[in-house]
């Protein structure tokens, strides 16, 4: 695998990034809509903060919560309870994180391999972005996990 490239984004006049502080959290119905959802939603913000469609950033990171989401919804439901998503967006880095409500179905990274049904998500994840975790869940049953997406200053 090569070293990844950082991903351009628009500045304003002064050099700052258009995104020096934005903030989005929303719960989710932890079904298959409710991550289709998600996904959907955050595009939305991310073009609001300046993270236009179509560009490798947003590509990047509506695929992260798509995948973080879905991974909720299969591994970490709990019948009844919703699964929380957060998006950071401070300086140049963005950040994504899923909260569930089932904290001893811990994330790990499976092998690649041809008989793997599905469970490459988090490989996936782990390809794109430049940080990523998890910690127990700080407000109830459950876990968070999240990703950094560090963009390049263009």
């Amino acid at each position: 695998m090569t070293s990844k490239q950082p991903l351009p984004v628009r500045l304003t006049r002064t050099g700052q990034p258009l995104f020096p502080w934005h903030h989005f959290t929303m719960y989710f119905s932890s079904t298959p809509r409710g991550a289709r959802l998600a996904r959907r939603l955050a595009g939305e913000r991310l073009d609001a903060w300046g993270i236009p469609y179509g560009s490798d950033a947003h590509d990047v990171l509506t695929l992260i919560v798509a995948e973080l989401s879905v991974n909720a919804v299969r591994h970490g439901r709990t019948p009844g309870r919703d699964f929380r998503l957060r998006l950071s967006a401070e300086g140049a880095s963005l950040r994504v994180e899923v909260t569930d409500s089932r904290g001893e179905s811990v994330p790990a990274l499976a092998e690649l391999s041809n008989d793997l049904d599905g469970r490459r998500g988090l490989l996936l994840v782990a390809a794109l972005t430049d940080r990523r975790g998890w910690y127990p869940s700080i407000d109830g049953p459950g876990k968070t996990v999240w990703a950094v997406l560090d963009v390049g200053l263009s």
